[in-house]
């Protein structure tokens, strides 16, 4: 199994507030090989919006974003980028 196929690490942030749900994304992301995946659990649409757009920021692809019907949670897929 390479780098790629690995299963993505798992960072539930539910319990944390903007700047802090970018800081630990970011953190998370920097702790895995290049390419690899990582799926944030986070709560409410601000937190959303800011780990969206700086993961984007920084070159990592955002692969999918999932909606937990009615509790306001957010799952996103993001894959790191690959290294120049």
């Amino acid at each position: 199994m390479n780098e790629s196929d690995a299963p993505p690490l798992l960072l539930d942030i539910t319990s944390e507030t903007c700047p802090m749900t970018f800081v630990r994304t970011r953190l998370a992301l920097d702790g895995l090989p290049a390419g690899g995946l990582l799926r944030v659990t986070l709560y409410g649409e601000e937190p959303l919006k800011n780990v969206t757009r700086s993961t984007q920021s920084l070159g990592h692809t955002v692969l999918a974003t999932e909606e937990e019907t009615g509790n306001g949670r957010y799952i996103l897929t993001i894959r790191k980028k690959e290294e120049a």
